[in-house]
């Protein structure tokens, strides 16, 4: 089987790192994998703009690649270019968003969504109406803090987090909670222990949706 590609559409090479590491984890050591950075945008995105740009990038490199590879994850939330790069390779693409909206929703399971970036709650709730998942959703809550702030405070973060997982869970109901964002995967990793519902990571998300695709157990 030729690899699976993870396209990291910010410009953070230390995130594409962190994701690549999750992802190799979450995948049989059999799966070959291997990951791209953008070349150009934000480092973190945290704004419509910002994805925008990033779809232009993820469309560039899984175009680029898409001949050496058995499928394509796109490695950020907002999903940024995952239609458009569908449409024009012929290999199954996936992306964190999409993914683990899925897998939080099923089996008909309510579900909310924690993040730290509120320029993209309006993005998130429109990928819920798209998957058809509307019904099921309970909201965003989002971190206090500033995110790009928090993206440099890494306990902050996570306690912030936690507090929005927590409102997910006691004041809206929801019986599982993803972390919005693919910066987010290594947070979501250890707020999971804390919750007696699933706290899902999208990197976590996206490796189980591209083996179903795949059919690789």
């Amino acid at each position: 089987m030729r690899p699976i590609l993870l396209i990291n559409p910010n410009s953070s090479e230390a995130t594409t790192s962190m994701m690549h590491g999750i992802l190799r984890a979450a995948l049989p050591a059999a799966i070959a994998m291997t990951s791209e950075t953008a070349k150009r945008g934000a480092p973190m995105i945290t704004t419509p703009a910002d994805l925008a740009i990033a779809a232009e990038e993820v469309l560039r490199i899984g175009i680029e690649r898409a001949d050496e590879m058995s499928a394509i994850i796109v490695g950020a939330f907002g999903d940024p270019g995952l239609d458009a790069l569908r449409a024009a390779v012929t290999i199954p693409v996936t992306g964190l968003g999409v993914a683990s909206l899925r897998l939080a929703a099923e089996a008909g399971r309510r579900f909310g969504v924690a993040t730290t970036t509120p320029g993209l709650e309006n993005s998130i709730a429109g990928t819920v109406e798209r998957l058809g998942l509307t019904a099921l959703f309970t909201g965003t809550r989002l971190a206090a803090s500033d995110p790009l702030a928090l993206a440099s405070n890494p306990g902050q973060q996570e306690e912030e987090l936690a507090q929005a997982v927590r409102a997910c869970i006691e004041a809206d109901g929801a019986a599982a909670v993803v972390i919005g964002g693919g910066p987010l995967s290594a947070a979501a990793a250890k707020l999971a222990p804390r919750f007696r519902v699933p706290v899902i990571s999208a990197v976590e998300a996206a490796a189980i949706e591209v083996r179903r695709m795949l059919a690789v157990n």
